[in-house]
């Protein structure tokens, strides 16, 4: 079974992914913690944004 991505969906994800790396770099944790959530978002493009969406690091919001 071979899963092709491309087109629309293909830029949608590469955008998705710059966007969680940016945000991931920008957080105030650890370098590790850093690392970990770039390797997996770049290993695993698809599953790795999801994850990052529900459980990466989050900047505390200023109300």
């Amino acid at each position: 079974m071979v899963i092709e991505v491309g087109g629309i969906f293909g830029i949608l994800i590469l955008v998705g992914d710059i966007y969680a790396i940016l945000n991931t770099v920008q957080a105030r944790t650890t370098l590790g913690v850093k690392a970990a959530w770039i390797a997996a978002i770049l290993l695993l493009p698809v599953a790795g944004l999801i994850a990052w969406y529900f459980f990466g690091p989050r900047e505390p919001k200023v109300s």
